[in-house]
C-alpha cells in the first residue's frame, strides 16, 4: 500500500468515526490527490480550527478558489458547522476530511469529476 492509499484510508475511518459519514471513496480519492504534496506534511496536512487564519484559508483557497463559491456569511457558517461536525476537541483535523465534508455539503463533487 502506498503512502497515500494509507493516508486515503485514515481519513476514510476519520470521516466514519469522528464525523459519522461513509465516504464515497471516489471522491475521497480525488481530494487527496487535489491536495497535492501538503498531505505529507503534518502541519499542512491538517487544519486549526480555532485559527481565524487556518480558516480563511480553507474559505478563500478551497472554497472560493477551488470550488468556485462566491464568498457570503454561509461560507464561514458550513466551516463553522464542519469543524462542530468533526469535533472541536479534536486537534488533528485533516485538510482532506475538512474539504471532502465541504464539497459534499455544498453538492460541488462535480468539480472532482
Amino acid at each position: 500500500m502506498s503512502a497515500r492509499e494509507e493516508l486515503i484510508t485514515k481519513y476514510a475511518a476519520d470521516l466514519k468515526d469522528k464525523c459519522g459519514v461513509n465516504p464515497d471513496m471516489d471522491l475521497l480519492t480525488k481530494v487527496t490527490i487535489g491536495c497535492g504534496p501538503s498531505i505529507y506534511n503534518d502541519d499542512a496536512a491538517t487544519v486549526a480550527g480555532s485559527q481565524k487564519a487556518e480558516l480563511d484559508t480553507v474559505k478563500n483557497s478551497f472554497l472560493i478558489k477551488k470550488l468556485g463559491l462566491d464568498d457570503s456569511p454561509a461560507l464561514d457558517i458550513a466551516i463553522d458547522a464542519i469543524m462542530e461536525k468533526y469535533g472541536r476537541s479534536n486537534k488533528n483535523k485533516y485538510r482532506v476530511v475538512i474539504y471532502y465534508l465541504l464539497t459534499v455539503h455544498f453538492n460541488k463533487e462535480s468539480v472532482y469529476s
